[in-house]
């Protein structure tokens, strides 16, 4: 039997909910995702009866409770069931499944969305170490910051980044003066407060739809023409820290390159999802992005980095860049775990009519 092509899925809605310090919702996500989604359904004008695949991420651990991704599916209602999967991860891997679940014939529409509630942690240094190794790594019980320093420190003594390049970084992201972000303290050294994420509560979701149903719904779909994911061990000694193989590999499959470089040509956005300025610099080397390529428009997770949706955010905003017209062709990357250890890459592109 002849395999059957995959189905072109294209993002026909994106939104997410305000980027605050700390909201007074439920760790369940509902009050966030109420609004998100009825954002959605306006954009595309469908409503939740129309949706055949939901499919969510989130943390358990973030959380503080057992299924807590199962309180937030009464933000979608019982009735009538509905077709629901999640994973334990970022929603950008929520969209990965629901987009092989409309590319493979088995629905035509599907909403993904992610939520979390990091002020809610009492400890979050505790909850994210839980993803270390849990024999030689996470009993230390090692902060994010210092495990991300060790990361930045490695790549200045290699001479790959300096303090001045990621000040650069914060700069363009938070549109403050370089200068005075060098002379502000050490968070932990080598980084700054402005070289690291900000606690953020947050949610986000995104309509996927087949490509004959994505032009009944929308005048620019933003076409999946490629995507990805590879992860590269979570033992760091076994990795050079200040490469992402993983990331590249990822990029050369999703742009279906022949070399070992990914060849990113016609992309002019791409949505980084880094949480710390060293690791939008290591990826720029990773992945080969020159100057000629947009990189975070939206300022991404270091202005706001809403645990659980901060990938798919970055899908989210490189689809709205098709969308907007600033961009033919956009590539999105999401990371989950520490220090890069797993990263997606997802190519979107805009056709004519």
């Amino acid at each position: 039997m002849t395999p059957t092509a995959p189905r072109d899925v294209a993002v026909v809605g994106f939104a997410h909910a305000r980027h605050t310090e700390s909201t007074f919702g439920t760790t369940n996500g509902v009050e966030m995702l109420a609004p998100v989604f009825a954002e959605c359904y306006r954009q595309t004008g469908l409503d939740r009866t129309d949706i055949e695949f939901w499919c969510s991420g989130s943390s358990d651990y973030l959380a503080g409770r057992a299924f807590s991704f199962i309180s937030a599916v009464d933000t979608i209602g019982a009735v009538p069931p509905i077709s629901e999967s999640h994973v334990e991860m970022d929603a950008a891997w929520a969209f990965f499944e629901a987009y092989l679940k409309i590319a493979s014939g088995q629905a035509d529409t599907a909403l993904v969305y992610g939520f979390g509630k990091a002020s809610a942690s009492t400890d979050l240094d505790s909850a994210l170490a839980l993803q270390l190794d849990p024999y030689t790594v996470a009993p230390l019980w090692p902060g994010r910051h210092h495990m991300a320093a060790l990361q930045a420190r490695a790549g200045i003594d290699a001479g790959c980044w300096s303090e001045a390049e990621m000040a650069s970084v914060a700069a363009r992201a938070t549109g403050r003066d370089e200068r005075d972000l060098l002379v502000e303290p050490y968070t932990a050294d080598p980084l700054r407060r402005h070289d690291c994420p900000p606690v953020t509560d947050g949610a986000g979701a995104i309509i996927l739809a087949s490509g004959k149903r994505a032009r009944e719904l929308v005048d620019t779909p933003a076409y999946v023409t490629g995507i990805e994911h590879i992860a590269d061990s979570a033992e760091f000694g076994a990795r050079d820290l200040t490469d992402s193989p993983s990331a590249r590999a990822a990029a050369v499959r999703a742009t279906r390159s022949s070399g070992p470089r990914p060849d990113l040509g016609g992309v002019t956005v791409a949505e980084l999802h880094t949480q710390y300025t060293h690791q939008e610099l290591l990826l720029r080397r990773a992945l080969g992005i020159d100057d000629s390529v947009a990189v975070t428009p939206s300022g991404g997770s270091l202005v706001a980095d809403p645990l659980f949706s901060a990938g798919l955010e970055r899908i989210g905003y490189a689809a709205h860049s098709i969308w907007e017209g600033r961009a033919e062709r956009a590539l999105a990357h999401a990371t989950s775990g520490h220090l890069l250890q797993q990263n997606l890459i997802c190519l979107l592109e805009g056709r004519p009519a």
